[in-house]
């Protein structure tokens, strides 16, 4: 299968602490990446992690508070160092352009590249960008501003062409285009071999959900049925629901609850309050209602 995995850069929430810094994550599908927030120490994160700068083409932002996006002028000049050309897209909430572009016109003004910011309505669940291999939609999440969570569906691959038939009709490396489309495959005797028998069908295509800071939202599951990986903010243990309700964010135990009525295949939680020196706490109360589930740390990568 292709490359589709999520590599956690910050999973700490507004206060970092030498444990966790800020939220964000690089989201790689096909070998091209796509970042989900962008706290402070995240570019130190992307150096650690060896990933490629040059790859990285869209910025995803889920609101503005601070833990989620003050590492963004810091990376947006660092890819101005290395001399990029290509351009390279910001998306985020309402104000996400008012508040960035004074600040790229001054440390960016003279990018070899264009610095493209996409405003997002949060509120929708909507198509945001698509190419050949993935479609990225946005969730709407529920905090104290504008926020929203993000969905990557993988597009269905080709079917898988059978070497054994290949070798079997003698079957031209001309054709095989043709019959991952699914044609079938005519021999030169005139015998008509059916596309079915000629290939396997194409791995399932797979889907990642990144939700940042939001209270229990259970309309979400809605929007994630099946989804093979759920990134879920789980700040709080249960004991301090009301504080979670209060700061419109959520618990382990709501978090786990959405992977549950999504029928996720597995839950990571993450956005840690700093007043837990041991999540094993939060971890334990989502599996007593999801098992599959968990804990993000910094530089952990998972496959989707």
């Amino acid at each position: 299968m292709k490359t589709f995995n999520v590599t956690i850069l910050g999973c700490g929430s507004a206060l970092p602490t030498t444990r966790h810094i800020g939220a964000s994550q690089v989201v790689n599908i096909h070998d091209k990446l796509f970042m989900v927030d962008c706290s402070e120490g995240t570019q130190i994160q992307f150096r650690k992690n060896k990933l490629t700068f040059s790859r990285l083409n869209h910025v995803f932002l889920s609101h503005l508070h601070g833990d989620h996006c003050f590492g963004l002028m810091g990376l947006l000049s660092t890819l101005a160092l290395y001399g990029r050309t290509s351009d390279i897209h910001v998306w985020g909430p309402t104000d996400t352009e008012r508040i960035f572009r004074p600040q790229i016109d001054y440390f960016c003004a003279k990018s070899p590249f264009n610095i493209i910011i996409h405003e997002v309505d949060t509120s929708q669940y909507s198509l945001l960008h698509e190419d050949r291999t993935v479609e990225i939609y946005s969730l709407p999440l529920k905090h104290r501003i504008e926020c929203c969570g993000y969905l990557f569906k993988e597009k269905p691959g080709l079917p898988h062409i059978r070497r054994d038939m290949l070798d079997a009709y003698n079957i031209p490396i001309s054709q095989i285009n043709n019959i991952k489309a699914g044609a079938d495959y005519t021999t030169e005797d005139g015998e008509i071999i059916p596309n079915e028998k000629l290939t396997t069908p194409a791995d399932p295509a797979r889907m990642y959900a990144y939700c940042s800071d939001t209270a229990y939202l259970p309309s979400l599951a809605h929007y994630l049925q099946g989804i093979d990986l759920l990134y879920h903010e789980a700040t709080f243990a249960e004991n301090n629901k009301a504080r979670a309700a209060e700061t419109f964010h959520s618990t382990a135990k709501q978090a786990a609850t959405i992977a549950k009525d999504s029928h996720a295949k597995r839950l990571c939680i993450g956005h840690f309050s700093s007043r837990y020196k041991d999540e094993g706490i939060l971890l334990e109360e989502a599996r007593t209602i999801f098992p599959d589930t968990i804990l993000a740390n910094e530089n952990l990568t998972i496959t989707v």
